[in-house]
């Protein structure tokens, strides 16, 4: 049977159960303009976006791919149309139309340009991931980054955030209009000041006046996001049928759990954003450790661990009894006593939901996805939290696991000859190459990943033992990491 494609000639042959947006969107305005409109962004920001906008229409979003042209070719027909669909124990289908345009960096500049220097555009937001900001191992900007470079010479056609940010604000400036707000959504420690920091640093190479004003003028409230969100694939596109009776070209899915916490900032009440279930926090810090430690950490280490011992997807991992007692300890022992006691946060009540939301029957969330870019996500995932562990005397022989893993993923990786997904792509396969398993030199080669192995962390003896313990006993097949996993 040819089902109609969904658009929104077509919403009124949507099946009942299907939720759909009942405000007039040619009555919107754009007020945020999204740079990176992935699935995450999709399942999460333009979802609160769309529930604001049957009260407020002033948040539509004008969303930015900065190379990829697949999304806007694949719902441009769909006029920015898509389902969301809720992997609950009774999957919920939701047409989210926040979504009114998408633009292409590279054949869109103009009407992008013009977007962003608009006077209602009062918000720029971004899921770019973290190799997306162009920062080197301290999270400051990396001036020797090829786009950065390119987009200081030729600022009209950027080809970095950061650099479509600044000529964005430039162009406001210069026309007297006030800086919107920018809004990173990305998991990256104290967000908010780190981009804010690479815009000014950025704006200073060429430009001192601009630098002072966006220092001066610009808000960029800290932000913690939180929703496992898989990628889309045919079973999903087959779902959505089902559920709405419409043809999505790319429907996206996610767990029903979602969170979004921002900086109490005034720019960000602007908007009704508590009404949608958007949290505003004097300090997002608690937010923000307790996802990175607690749900970020334990996921790299069911992937890492969980691809060695042949697993597909975080439900997978977690019906391996030994996986997922290993990581239980690992978040009571040692994730959660890091982030001290906080009034109102109650850790084991988190660890319990965050446990649950893993074992969902309903998320095919592939461990091969969450693999990717391991070299940007591990050092604020585990690292830092190895390196408070020492300098307070706790044990680390169950925070470096997932670091062990991940080495011995690159290197399985490496030796087969496939692809590995990371900024540092290159360079990772020449390690895996040449290791040799022997745990001390493979040790030494990876060291050159200053990121993910910090010098001051590999001259510290105890974390050399526990890591060099960790590689050898991770080498061994299935039936032979009962040690490791139970330590």
């Amino acid at each position: 049977m040819i089902l109609p494609r969904l658009t929104e000639a077509s919403l009124h042959s949507a099946r009942s159960g299907a939720i759909l947006p009942t405000y007039d969107r040619g009555a919107t305005k754009f007020g945020i303009v999204h740079i990176g409109p992935g699935a995450f962004h999709r399942a999460h920001q333009a979802y609160y976006a769309d529930t604001l906008l049957h009260a407020d229409k002033r948040w539509a979003i004008s969303a930015l791919s900065l190379k990829s042209t697949t999304l806007r070719d694949a719902i441009d027909p769909q006029q920015g149309l898509y389902t969301l669909v809720e992997l609950g124990a009774a999957p919920r289908a939701r047409v989210i139309g926040a979504i009114r345009e998408l633009l292409v960096g590279p054949t869109d500049a103009a009407r992008a340009f013009a977007r962003l220097a608009a006077r209602d555009t009062r918000l720029v937001s971004m899921t770019v991931t973290e190799k997306g900001y162009c920062l080197d191992a301290r999270n400051e900007l990396d001036a020797s980054n090829a786009d950065i470079a390119h987009d200081l010479a030729n600022p009209d056609a950027p080809r970095s955030t950061i650099g479509w940010l600044v000529e964005g604000l430039k162009r406001r400036r210069a026309q007297g209009i006030p800086p919107y707000s920018v809004l990173s959504c990305d998991n990256l420690p104290d967000n908010g000041a780190v981009l804010k920091r690479a815009l000014v640093t950025f704006a200073r190479a060429t430009d001192a006046a601009l630098a002072q004003w966006i220092e001066a003028e610009v808000a960029s409230p800290r932000t913690m996001v939180d929703s496992i969100t898989p990628a889309t694939d045919d079973r999903l596109r087959e779902r959505t049928r089902e559920l709405t009776g419409l043809d999505d070209r790319w429907p996206i899915q996610r767990e029903p759990f979602t969170q979004w916490v921002i900086e109490d900032l005034p720019a960000m009440r602007e908007a009704d954003w508590p009404s949608v279930g958007v949290t505003l926090a004097k300090d997002v810090g608690v937010y923000d450790r307790a996802k990175l430690r607690l749900v970020n950490g334990p996921h790299s280490t069911l992937t890492y661990v969980g691809l060695l011992r042949g697993h597909e997807t975080v439900a997978d991992a977690m019906r391996d009894e030994q996986l997922a007692s290993f990581v239980e300890r690992l978040m009571k022992r040692d994730l959660g006593p890091s982030l001290g006691s906080t009034p109102g946060f109650d850790a084991e009540q988190y660890i319990s939901a965050v446990l649950a939301r893993f074992r969902n029957p309903g998320i095919r969330h592939l461990l091969s996805q969450i693999a990717w870019d391991g070299s940007k996500k591990l050092p604020v995932r585990i690292v830092v939290t190895i390196g408070e562990a020492l300098r307070a005397g706790r044990p680390v022989h169950r925070l470096v696991v997932p670091l062990a893993a991940w080495m011995r993923f690159v290197v399985r990786q490496a030796k087969a000859g496939v692809a590995i997904v990371d900024p540092d792509a290159a360079r990772l396969a020449d390690i895996g190459k040449a290791c040799t398993g022997e745990a001390r030199a493979d040790i030494e080669r990876f060291a050159a990943c200053e990121a993910v192995l910090p010098p001051d962390l590999l001259g510290d003896e105890r974390f050399r033992r526990a890591l060099e313990a960790s590689y050898e006993n991770l080498a061994a097949p299935k039936s032979a990491l009962t040690a490791e996993l139970s330590a």
